[in-house]
Formats: structure tokens, C-alpha cells, sequence
């Protein structure tokens, strides 16, 4: 009876030192707030290393961008040699060729005359993000709740490395969002000091984990593996106005909104057959008040024993007022494209007036003249007729204008000279600077230094070549994850004619509207006219040209325009 008593002891003791271990690796990504990708790793292997008592513990990070890969390493402060991460690398190379990145049940091999047991962790999707691998010489490492740990700290990692890449675009936020997020880091930052502080004594004492649990800044729920409330913190009890006796009698999907609740399941489904480990997902609760509020819950499984069952464990925070900024920031950014619009608009309506006030006050005064000659007695004939040989040539000045205005949309022929479509191209891309900064837009140009010089309308052409470049900008807009860049190629063709290309690595063209994509009024835009490439096109083809769009093998698309060149050159 003793020893069966002792044994209980011994289950609770090493259940307290799994949740306590699972607590130190789900707080560890708040510290991880503006690191590199060097920093999370070496702040996640120096906690394995002592949490799980690893002989050593290595790390293979893929850089993103096509460089040389690094390596780190922790080793236990008894390993003599203080081998360097290239070392261990080294010799870890033909363990790793013959593995897969995929987790695999761990092997031993002869390492320094030790017999070390390894397991291999990819980070990321197939390990696209690199690999984890941990040694033990213990003979039963690594135990279910270790593996448990280990996979949890992958899984962390992964989303520490993706998110330090999103970080940029994190940066450009409202300053007083930017405000509320370094004080957020900071709350996080002094609470994930106190759970550390606090988790030496929680495999002591279960009340002193209590204590934690009660008195942590950020929300923190269990349920059981049915969903229903175990215990919840008075944090997440506060951002959901319940009381926590209250929750005890309902489920995480009595107060989830009706949209978020088959994923939600999905996800906890696939956490209970074994897919996941852990999970995070971005959804709405309905507080007791009826409003609502977004959270962001990171969910995982805590295993139990015999005497204690599993059960689910969510940290939450809360993102309401995250979504509230975004929201009036785009609201804003919306309105500032609509008075952009306006105010294009009403630059082109002066500029029209303008052409046209001329002209057509010199038809009226003419006209006005013409009459008091005809009316004089006698009457002056042959200043009449002199008077109405102005007034047609001032009408004629405003019919010319007219018909530039028109000529964008008629098959007319247009004033025409050499152009050098390398000197277009930079004069637009002069004036587009600022609009592509803005917009975090790499500009490349590959300008052929032997290009002949073609006939046409040079304002025209560059009409063209902004539209191009505009289209480009805006199709990348949403891109976060790679760089946003535009490519300007100009070179002869097999034709005897030029050609100019606008690659970039945006959004790509839909195939559902490729057929599409040069017709009047179509457009994918919010605000837009859908004419761009509708006159682009009929432009080029004024010009006894073409224009037309390719989707890259890769990423985004490519849209180019190939004209004759100048008779003369």
C-alpha cells in the first residue's frame, strides 16, 4: 500500500513536471518578440537542454532566402571538448542523409564513445524551416511526456521563426498600436519572468501552481476532452464576463460564434487521434453581454495517468482591440484611395477646361464681332467675312482638342516621333518612385544598351508603361511572406521589333479571368474603373503593336508589350 502510494506520488510529481515543462515552452515565443531566428532557436535549446536534461541538443536552420544554412548547439556542462555546432553537425551529416524530415522514432548511435539516443524534429511544413535533434545517453529517452515536449517546442519554434519574418510588416502599424503592442511585450515579458520563477516550486506544491495559474496576466482555460470548462483564470474569466462557476457549466463552443465552431472541433478532433500536437487558431467568443471578442487561443493536450485523466489546456489572449486598429486602418486607407481618385479626377476635368476656355471664348468674342459688322450701315462684308474665318479657326482649335482626348479610344491616327523606350521607361519609373516605395516595391530594370528607337506617341507609350507598373504595384499589395519585386526588361525581338516586360511576384492571374483580363469595365480591383488595360491594349495596337500577359512558372505574373521599331534606325 505504501509503495503503490509512494508511486501515485511519483505519477502526480512527474504530471506536475509536464505541465510545468509544457508552461515554460508555450510562454517561451513571448520572449520571443523581435529576436532572429538565431535567438529563438538558441533560447529554445537552452530551455530543452535543462528542462529535459539533453547530453545535447542541435539545431539546423534553412535560411529563407537561399544562404548558407546555420548551425547551433547546447551541450550539458559535463560534455567534455565543448564540441562546436560544425562538429556535431558533421557528424550527425550521414545519420541525417538516411532520415527523412519527418519525425522518426528515435535510434541510437556511437557518438564519442558514448551511446547517445537521437530524435530528429523538422521545423515547419516538412521541415522547410530546418531541423531539431536531440541526444540523450538515457536508456529509456525519450519518455512519452519528453516526446510530448519536444514536439510542443517544434511546433513553437516553427511559429516563433514564422512569426520573426512577419515582423516587418508588424512594424508599420499606427504608432499607437505600436504603443500598445511594446506594452503588451513588456506585460508578457514580466509574466513569463514569473511563471520561470514560480515553476522551480510548482513541482513542489500544487497550490503554489495554483497560485500561478490565478495570479498569470494573460487567460488560461481547462476543459476537459469533451470541451467543458474545468477551470479558467480570473484573466480569461474578465475577458469573457463570466465567473468561472459560471463556465464550469458550459463548453468552449457554448461561447464560440456559430462560423468558428466546426473548425474549432475539427482542430480539438485532431488533437485527441494524434495529428496534433498543438494547435493555434484566431476566433470570436461571445462574451455574457452579448458583445463579442476576438482571442487568440494556443490549445494543447496535457497527458494524464491513471488516477488523473487528460485534459485540454488553452492560453488565450486577447486580439479585440488588434482588429478594432486594422479595421480603422484600412477604413482609412480606403478613404485616402477614394480622395486620390477624386482629386486625379478633378486635375483631368481643369485640364480639359483649360484646352477648351481658349479656343472657345475666341468662337464667341469672334462671333459676337461678325454680328456688329453684318448690322453696320452699310454693312462691313468683307470684315464679316474675315471675323468668320476666325471664328472657324478657333472652333477647328477646339475640335482638335477634342479629338486628342478621343484619340485614346479610336482607331485615328496620332502625332507620332522616335522614341527611346528606355528613356520612357525611366522617366516613368522617376515619377512612380515615390507611390513603389510606399508600397515596399523592389524596382529592377534590365535595359538592353543596343535598343533601336520606336515610332509613336511617347506620352502614350509611358501611359502604358505606368499602367503596367501600377497594376504590378497593386498586385503584390498583399504579399507578406516573400519580397515584393518588379522587374522592367526591355529588349529587340525576334521580329526585328522591341519589347518591354513588367514581371512581378504578386497574387498571379486568376485562369477564371484570364480571358478576361483586357476587357472594358472588368476589374478585380475595390474602386476600379476596369479600363487600365483596356486602353493599354488598344494603344499598342494603334501603334501596330501588341500587348499581352503570361503567368510565371513561379510566383506572380508577367505582362508584355512588343512594338515595331523606327523606320530611320
Amino acid at each position: 500500500m505504501e509503495a503503490q502510494s509512494e508511486s501515485s506520488t511519483e505519477e502526480i510529481k512527474h504530471l506536475r513536471r509536464c505541465i510545468n515543462d509544457l508552461l515554460s515552452i508555450l510562454t517561451l515565443p513571448a520572449t520571443w518578440t523581435g529576436g532572429t531566428a538565431p535567438r529563438i532557436v538558441g533560447n529554445l535549446l537552452d530551455a530543452l537542454v535543462r528542462m529535459l536534461s539533453l547530453d545535447f541538443v542541435y539545431a539546423h536552420l534553412k535560411d529563407p532566402t537561399g544562404g548558407s544554412p546555420a548551425e547551433m548547439v547546447r551541450i550539458r556542462p559535463a560534455w567534455e571538448g565543448n564540441p562546436q555546432p560544425e562538429e556535431i553537425g558533421k557528424r550527425l551529416r550521414a545519420w541525417l542523409e538516411n532520415h527523412p524530415d519527418k519525425v522518426s522514432p528515435p535510434v541510437r548511435i556511437s557518438f564519442d564513445e558514448r551511446d547517445i539516443a537521437l530524435v530528429l524534429l523538422p521545423l515547419g511544413l516538412h521541415g522547410d524551416m530546418g531541423i531539431i535533434v536531440a541526444g540523450s545517453e538515457r536508456l529509456d529517452f525519450p519518455q512519452q511526456t519528453e516526446r510530448l515536449v519536444l514536439h510542443v517546442a517544434a511546433n513553437q519554434a516553427a511559429i516563433g521563426l514564422q512569426e520573426s519574418r512577419l515582423l516587418s510588416e508588424e512594424r508599420r502599424n499606427s504608432s499607437d498600436l505600436k504603443q500598445r503592442v511594446a506594452q503588451r511585450t513588456m506585460e508578457l515579458a514580466t509574466i513569463n519572468d514569473e511563471l520561470n520563477k514560480a515553476h522551480a516550486q510548482i513541482i513542489q506544491s500544487e497550490e503554489r501552481w495554483r497560485s500561478v495559474f490565478e495570479n498569470s496576466a494573460i487567460g488560461v482555460a481547462l476543459t476537459d476532452l469533451n470541451g467543458r470548462f474545468i477551470a479558467a483564470n480570473p484573466v480569461y474569466q474578465k475577458m469573457l464576463g463570466y465567473t468561472e462557476e459560471e463556465l464550469r457549466q458550459l463548453s468552449f463552443l457554448d461561447i464560440t460564434v456559430e462560423e468558428h465552431r466546426n473548425l474549432n472541433w475539427a482542430l480539438i478532433e485532431e488533437l485527441l487521434e494524434g495529428k496534433r500536437r498543438q494547435f493555434q487558431i484566431e476566433k470570436q467568443y461571445r462574451r455574457k453581454n452579448g458583445s463579442t471578442a476576438w482571442v487568440r487561443n494556443s490549445v494543447s493536450v496535457v497527458p494524464g495517468t491513471e488516477r488523473v485523466p487528460r485534459f485540454i489546456m488553452a492560453l488565450s489572449e486577447d486580439m479585440t482591440e488588434q482588429h478594432e486598429a486594422k479595421g480603422a486602418l484600412d477604413k482609412a486607407r480606403s478613404d485616402l484611395a477614394q480622395v486620390a481618385r477624386i482629386s486625379t479626377l478633378n486635375a483631368l476635368t481643369a485640364s480639359i477646361a483649360h484646352e477648351l476656355n481658349q479656343p472657345l471664348s475666341g468662337v464667341i468674342t469672334n462671333a459676337g464681332t461678325c454680328t456688329r459688322m453684318l448690322a453696320a450701315d452699310p454693312p462691313n462684308v468683307e470684315g464679316a467675312r474675315e471675323t468668320a474665318r476666325r471664328t472657324i479657326r478657333d472652333g477647328n482649335r477646339a475640335s482638335e482638342v477634342v479629338t486628342r482626348l478621343r484619340a485614346l479610344f479610336t482607331k485615328k491616327e496620332t502625332a507620332t516621333e522616335s522614341v527611346d523606350l528606355n528613356d520612357a521607361t525611366r522617366e516613368v519609373i522617376a515619377l512612380s518612385s515615390g507611390e513603389l516605395e510606399r508600397n515596399r516595391v523592389i524596382v529592377r530594370t534590365d535595359l538592353a544598351g543596343d535598343l533601336p528607337l520606336v515610332t509613336g506617341d511617347r506620352v502614350q507609350l509611358q501611359q502604358v508603361i505606368l499602367n503596367l507598373l501600377r497594376n504590378a504595384s497593386d498586385a503584390m499589395s498583399t504579399i507578406d511572406d516573400r519580397p515584393r519585386e518588379l522587374v522592367i526588361k526591355t529588349e529587340r525581338n525576334e521580329s526585328d521589333g522591341v519589347r518591354l516586360s513588367v514581371k512581378d511576384t504578386g497574387v498571379g492571374i486568376d485562369p477564371q479571368i484570364e480571358a478576361r483580363l483586357f476587357e472594358a469595365f472588368h476589374t478585380t480591383k475595390d474602386g476600379g474603373m476596369g479600363i487600365g488595360l483596356f486602353v493599354s491594349r488598344s494603344i499598342m495596337e494603334r501603334h501596330q503593336g501588341r500587348l499581352w500577359a503570361i503567368r510565371n512558372q513561379g510566383l506572380g505574373a508577367t505582362f508584355i508589350l512588343a512594338i515595331p521599331c523606327s523606320t530611320n534606325t
